[in-house]
């Protein structure tokens, strides 16, 4: 039975943020693109956490925010519950060899802008 919450999933086919047809891409960059849900991926790559450690490493996310993007994470079968805590699936961990390369990539990018990176 679907709930309230899972209405806001984004999934194929239905409308999401910058795409009425919801083409896969855009429906990943309508996750990806919530509040902190990057920040969360990008803290499980070193492995399995719970939920209050996580909350410390996401610079203490509030644990409603958390656990809004833990359950949507999970009903993309990008992060999972273990006996250690929240991981990333192996679909995670492959988005995440993606996404790491922009990191190194903005780094260098952040140097051409008359910004100082934090």
């Amino acid at each position: 039975m679907a709930t309230d919450s899972d209405a806001r999933i984004p999934r194929p086919g239905q409308p999401v943020r910058g795409s009425r047809t919801g083409q896969p891409i855009m429906v990943l960059l309508d996750l990806l693109g919530r509040r902190w849900a990057l920040g969360i991926l990008w803290q499980l790559h070193d492995g399995a956490c719970t939920f209050r450690d996580l909350q410390d490493r996401c610079d203490s996310i509030s644990p409603s925010v958390l656990n809004t993007r833990l359950k949507e994470l999970r009903a993309a079968h990008l992060v999972e519950r273990t006996p250690e805590g929240y991981a990333l699936t192996l679909e995670g961990c492959a988005l995440f060899d993606l996404i790491e390369p922009l990191g190194a990539w903005a780094k260098d990018w952040v140097n051409t802008l008359s910004i100082k990176p934090p």
